[in-house]
């Protein structure tokens, strides 16, 4: 019986497994340290017990377990859309990265472009330096879309040059537009004062206020990075996939936004 198994296994069945591991390895790095942990053993426990009960052959609760399986793939679908759209995202943001890379050593204008970002980045590194100085809570999340639904609905519309008084004077405690987040696309400020999906996150420090939530909430379901001026303590920090590097120096966070455009 083994030897007729062995017999039958093929080159493309370990890399059949081996696919299927990296998926799985995949998701669950996805899913690490969030709600949606808890929900797929919910699920997998759920599974479980119709095995039992459809092996036992008791039928009303196979029937019933059956009901719930017949539409777990719609049900999970809708559970795990975060999860998912994460996911689809990084899938994108990988091949649109090697893409860039290909295009620019083709094209060989890298130089030009790091030039141009630097000169971009100025203003606003300036204003979080200024604002870590004088503990002005601030968010900036830099898109690499301006999604209109989503951003403009929930804030205030800009569409201005980026300039480091500008900056400030949203942030300034003041000002009406201080609390929310602002949006950067494509070198300009697009809206402020956006309200931002909190992190479900299970393994976030105690100390995180809502903007440090906010921040790594909006870089868990969306490809953007965001960065974070404490309010409290003056730290800034930076914001991506879901992570958060803490109590950055102004240098670090422009080689860190450098390398994200």
């Amino acid at each position: 019986m083994d030897s007729s198994f062995l017999s039958g296994f093929r080159l493309l069945d370990i890399v059949d497994i081996f696919l299927v591991a990296i998926i799985i390895y995949y998701v669950y790095s996805l899913i690490r340290g969030t709600i949606a942990v808890n929900i797929l053993i919910g699920v997998a426990l759920f599974y479980g017990i119709y095995l039992i009960v459809k092996q036992m052959e008791m039928r009303l609760l196979t029937e019933i377990f059956g009901g719930f399986i017949s539409v777990g793939s719609i049900a999970l679908i809708v559970v795990f859309q975060q999860e998912i759209r994460r996911f689809l995202l990084h899938v994108g943001k990988n091949i649109s990265m090697r893409r860039k890379k290909y295009l620019w050593s083709f094209l060989g204008n890298r130089k030009a472009v790091a030039q141009e970002n630097t000169e971009f980045l100025k203003p606003i590194i300036d204003a979080c330096r200024s604002m870590a100085k004088s503990r002005t809570g601030a968010l900036l999340v830099f898109a690499k879309y301006f999604d209109e639904e989503y951003y403009q609905s929930s804030g205030e519309l800009i569409d201005a040059h980026i300039s480091k008084r500008l900056i400030e004077s949203i942030f300034n405690k003041n000002s009406p537009l201080h609390d929310g987040a602002v949006v950067i696309v494509d070198n300009k400020i697009m809206s402020a004062s956006c309200v931002l999906p909190l992190s479900d996150s299970e393994d976030l420090p105690l100390q995180f206020g809502l903007r440090h939530r906010a921040a790594i909430g909006v870089t868990e379901i969306s490809d953007a990075v965001a960065v974070v001026v404490s309010e409290e303590t003056g730290e800034m920090s930076f914001a991506k996939d879901g992570n958060v590097n803490m109590n950055i120096t102004h240098e670090e966070l422009e080689e860190l936004l450098k390398a994200e455009l």
